[in-house]
């Protein structure tokens, strides 16, 4: 059964309400997300307390976000403050004013927490075993670094987008004032030895993060769908990040990819990544659509216990998509076993210079969502299949490993692979495209193996000669089906081994 939760995330900058449904901890999917931009920094007087028209922008925002959730059955719902919040000196009046005008009851959460939520997000969503993450809000700017999964050291820095922007003074700003922001940046950041010359990826959370990945998909023309797990470089942020800074506010508020409230406070913020790159060494930085609101729901969905790590993300994901396209579980399993027991001797007895032990890994994958498409149309399976998981979020695969998964799940032919391959040619070697297609030819036999869905094959003998491979099948039950459509299929793994596949069947 579906059940929902609401988050509301008051930041200096934005708030927004997002309500969730989940059938399990690992199963959660958006259903509303509203935001209001409210930039409640703005409203902090010289003595730190949030002024009257902030506090009315507050719970007017709150009641809207309310009538939102009042149309749901919602469980659970968490009114979350940061840096805003946490820096007014009337912050206790504020929490009780919220209280008693909206109902809600507002956690002001500590600079510790909010860079914990932020780690967490990142840590149940995606495969990034070592690296940092940094959440650039309006007022604050929260880093961590984090090792086989588990935080190591966090930081929060008390200035954020738009209390830089005060380095600015012009519309369009000068490379002295783009200087000194960098400068201010380097110094605090170089206080924390922590953060030096890591080499480890930098995952970017948050409006900031994810307008910079978006621009940069816009100018590369990208042909995924989906920002979570994008992966980018330092040449790609330097270069955002000086074409932004040629133009003015109404220039930038034309580019693709940059909302118009960003504008101004993008500039700012690609410093700052721009900045922790190169201290860090950074590998590179990845884009996470997941941050503090959805940190605070994996805890709230782990219950009491001390540890709210997912044990293995891309393991969640494969289920939930064997879940969400009825397939069986059983018959995937079956897949599994029989395409390892012909992948294993193909390997090992060196069939192809391709192939590789740790080929298994992806191969094995791609056999549980195999034709996964068909729960649309059997007829045009394939191409539901590369498309259903060529652009969709996986949690726990990056771009390219999401790519491979559609065209080995998909595999159909070799004129149909090339068709799926064409817009990321450039994407693989010549000897990654053979490989691909060597390993979507496997599973493409030995899901032919079981056509009845019977399950007949209890057993493969494979013997890899120099001019052919023989492939004996041991068999429970009549295997007529089994062997009219192993011999017609059998044709995609012999072009792709450039041998002929001699396949016979026998009772056991």
């Amino acid at each position: 059964m579906k059940r929902y939760s609401a988050v509301i995330d008051i930041g200096s900058n934005t708030m927004r309400l997002v309500i969730y449904a989940h059938e399990n901890e690992s199963r959660i999917q958006e259903v509303e997300n509203v935001k209001i931009v409210a930039r409640l920094r703005k409203y902090l007087d010289e003595d730190l307390n949030l002024t009257g028209e902030g506090q009315f922008i507050l719970i007017d925002t709150l009641n809207s976000f309310r009538k939102v959730i009042d149309t749901y059955d919602v469980d659970h719902s968490f009114c979350a403050a940061t840096a805003a919040i946490r820096q007014a000196e009337n912050r206790e009046d504020i929490k009780e004013k919220v209280k008693a005008e909206t109902g809600l009851e507002m956690i002001i959460l500590s600079e510790e927490q909010e860079a914990y939520y932020g780690y967490l997000a990142v840590a149940n969503s995606t495969a990034v075993e070592k690296g940092f993450t940094v959440d650039i809000g309006g007022g604050s700017t929260e880093i961590t670094y984090f090792e086989d999964r588990r935080l190591i050291h966090s930081h929060s820095f008390p200035f954020g987008s738009l209390t830089l922007m005060e380095f600015f003074d012009e519309d369009k700003p000068s490379k002295k004032q783009v200087k000194k922001v960098r400068e201010f940046i380097e110094e605090h950041f170089s206080q924390l030895d922590w953060i030096k010359e890591k080499n480890a990826p930098i995952v970017g959370i948050g409006g900031s993060a994810r307008n910079m990945a978006e621009i940069d998909q816009t100018f590369k023309d990208y042909p995924l769908a989906g920002l979570h797990q994008y992966e980018m470089f330092d040449t790609d942020i330097a270069h955002i990040s000086e074409h932004l800074t040629t133009l003015d506010k109404k220039e930038r508020e034309k580019i693709e990819g940059l909302s118009k409230d960003r504008a101004d406070s993008i500039l700012p913020a690609m410093q700052v990544f721009h900045c922790l790159y190169s201290l860090t060494d950074a590998s590179s930085f990845i884009l996470s659509r997941k941050g503090l609101r959805d940190g605070l729901l994996y805890e709230q969905l782990a219950g009491p216990k001390e540890n709210h790590l997912y044990e293995n993300v891309l393991e969640n994901s494969i289920a939930d998509l064997v879940n969400e396209y009825e397939l069986s579980s059983s018959q995937t399993t079956y897949a599994r076993e029989l395409t390892k027991k012909l992948f294993t001797p193909l390997v090992d007895q060196g069939a192809s210079t391709y192939l590789t032990g740790k080929d298994w890994a992806i191969t094995e994958r791609a056999c549980t969502v195999y034709n996964l498409g068909s729960y649309i149309d059997s007829e045009s399976s394939s191409q539901h299949t590369f498309y259903l998981l060529a652009n969709r979020t996986i949690d726990g695969l990056m771009h390219i490993d999401r790519l491979k998964l559609a065209l080995l799940a998909s595999f159909k032919s070799k004129s149909v692979y090339k068709q799926f391959l064409r817009p990321y040619n450039n994407w693989f070697l010549k000897s990654e495209k053979k490989k691909l297609k060597l390993l979507g030819a496997i599973i493409k036999l030995t899901y032919s193996m079981d056509s009845t869905k019977r399950r007949i094959i209890s057993d493969l003998n494979v013997t890899v000669k120099e001019k052919s491979i023989t492939i004996r099948c041991y068999c429970t039950d009549d295997f007529k089906p089994e062997a009219y459509q192993t011999e017609k299929q059998k044709k995609h793994l012999e072009k792709a081994l450039k041998v002929p596949i001699h396949i016979s069947f026998h009772y056991l």
